[in-house]
């Protein structure tokens, strides 16, 4: 009877629809388990066709690729270790979110998911269709059961699974990043693990896909719950894991355990990761943005600087009469500090173009919010006619709680095609410059020390639209503005709740006020990296006309 049993944990990064490189990436891993004599390799959940794939999966073209890939590779990897990998399956008619065993030449076993997540993110219920409870395939010297994602946080189908003979279980998993979420996971995996007496392994994707970020941090848990293998956040790993039996069952051989980083770094690392996955999986080389002196473009630039290197960020200074001299040393000084080109395009003539456009029509009128969205949309025109020129894809830089509250100017400063910051309230931001100027990592490729002059990071928070103006004198200090909207936004909470959390009332409407109409600005803002569980977009589906106001 056969002791040991190798599985090779595979942690990669997929790209959405790039069948033909997903199952090259298998086909690697498959080699490199071969090669260290493993009898098993495992990838993540819907690895095929990448995560989430959202409504592409449903084109009847696009699965039957899939699967028709799916059973190429069964046939290159049939003189070697089991291969299971995820992807789409059509059983009768119906598409599932299936996990696919590999062997011999062939696809012995198709494990169809059970629960459909259909919240957050998630709209499963809306592509797939749910398979039954199954249990364990036959793997050789133990039966292993593949619950997928979602199906390992409910009790019963590891129980059942456990109940037909399995003695280990494996959770492909594409489970996207939020903040405190990989301690959520280990918690319930643990339970799993103490519930059946067997060993589980979660093997999760890592990598980013539009606004989601997969943080991989795969683990091994040992009976009892104990910790055997833990494998890094944010980048690949291959891992070959050897597991053995024992008189009282199996159990993994103790490894290498990665430690996961404080949540500060977390969600810089997933910024960082989103932006470079986004350009490297969309096509765009290099970046451009708007520096303006201000935190919100700063750990933008350092971001960009840190995910692409520093010879692919220009930043650009667009000066008017209301920038202040201190801006406009900050920039330079951040730039510098990065190591990044700093061009500067005044906006002085163009604005005295159009206020001389528009001086009949005006004529009698008070300036007022007008003027000052002209002046963003004079940046955001002259930031995107050099994105066209240069081949370079402008970033946008407004924070959390200026989406949240409409303190953005449409087609103005929210012109571009990403924005790292669009889930960080302010009072992150803050932080996580902090953090950035006091840390470096390898993972990082722009320079270490201060990289965000600390000028930017104490001086009043402005959008230098007029004289003197800062963003207090429209907005509660930003310490007051984010409790509110974590409260409104984050825990869907009522406006008498944020009352008995000590806000002023007063205060608590008008925020509500400003984020209900500003809806349709996120409506048509860019992409951004989800760092939490209500980032908008997917996260939070409001409707752009909407009356209702919460008089609690």
């Amino acid at each position: 009877m056969t002791d040991r049993f190798r599985i090779t944990l595979a942690q990669l990064n997929a790209t959405v629809g790039d069948l033909k490189g997903n199952a090259a990436k298998a086909r690697a891993a498959w080699e490199q388990a071969k090669a260290a004599g493993s009898d098993m390799v495992a990838l993540p959940e819907m690895f095929i066709t990448g995560y989430s794939t959202q409504d592409l999966v449903m084109k009847p073209a696009f699965h039957r690729d899939a699967i028709a890939v799916i059973e190429s590779l069964a046939r290159d990897c049939a003189d070697g270790p089991i291969l299971s990998i995820g992807g789409p399956a059509l059983t009768d008619g119906r598409l599932g979110n299936a996990y696919h065993i590999c062997k011999g030449g062939k696809v012995i076993a198709t494990k169809i998911k059970h629960y459909l997540p259909n919240y957050d993110v998630f709209d499963e219920v809306r592509q797939f269709r749910r398979g039954p409870l199954q249990g364990p395939f036959d793997a050789g010297p133990l039966r292993i059961a593949t619950p997928i994602c979602e199906d390992a946080w409910y009790p019963d189908v590891c129980e059942a699974a456990v109940e037909s003979g399995a003695e280990m279980i494996l959770v492909p998993n594409g489970s996207p990043y939020y903040r405190g979420k990989i301690e959520k996971r280990v918690n319930t995996m643990v339970s799993r693990v103490i519930e059946n007496d067997v060993p589980l392994v979660y093997l999760n994707l890592v990598g980013g896909q539009d606004d989601q970020v997969f943080d991989g941090g795969t683990f091994v848990l040992n009976p009892g719950g104990k910790l055997a293998i833990q494998l890094p956040m944010f980048d690949e790993a291959i891992a070959h894991v050897d597991f053995v039996r024992s008189g009282s069952g199996w159990a993994a051989v103790e490894g290498a355990r990665e430690s996961y980083p404080a949540l500060v770094e977390q969600d810089y690392h997933a910024m960082v990761l989103a932006l470079r996955d986004y350009m490297k999986k969309t096509g765009f080389q290099k970046v451009l943005l708007g520096l303006s002196g201000g935190i919100d473009s700063a750990i933008v630039a350092a971001i960009a600087t840190d995910a692409l290197g520093a010879q692919n960020v220009r930043c650009v200074m667009l000066p008017s009469e209301y920038t202040s001299s201190h801006s406009l040393e900050d920039a330079a000084a951040c730039a510098k500090a990065l190591g990044c080109r700093l061009d500067e395009v005044s906006i002085a003539a163009p604005r005295a173009a159009v206020t001389d456009a528009l001086a009949p029509l005006f004529a009698g009128l008070a300036p007022d919010l007008t003027e000052e969205n002209i002046q963003s949309r004079l940046r955001g025109l002259l930031l995107m006619a050099q994105s066209n020129k240069f081949g370079e894809m402008l970033l946008t830089t407004g924070n959390k709680s200026e989406v949240a509250v409409g303190y953005a100017t449409i087609y103005g400063d929210m012109a571009g095609g990403y924005n790292p910051i669009k889930d960080m309230y302010k009072t992150r931001v803050f932080e996580t410059a902090r953090w950035r100027n006091e840390t470096h990592r390898d993972w990082m490729n722009g320079p270490a020390g201060v990289v965000i002059p600390e000028r930017i990071i104490s001086k009043p928070p402005s959008a230098e639209l007029r004289l003197d103006q800062k963003d207090e004198d429209s907005l509660p200090p930003y310490d007051v503005l984010d409790g509110i909207l974590d409260l409104l936004v984050d825990r869907e909470a009522s406006v008498a709740d944020c009352v008995a959390a000590g806000y002023d009332r007063a205060t608590v409407k008008r925020v509500e006020h400003l984020l209900y109409i500003s809806e349709y600005k996120r409506f048509q803002s860019a992409p951004g990296t989800r760092l939490s569980k209500r980032a908008f977009w997917l996260d939070r589906r409001y409707p752009i006309v909407n009356r209702w106001r919460d008089e609690g």
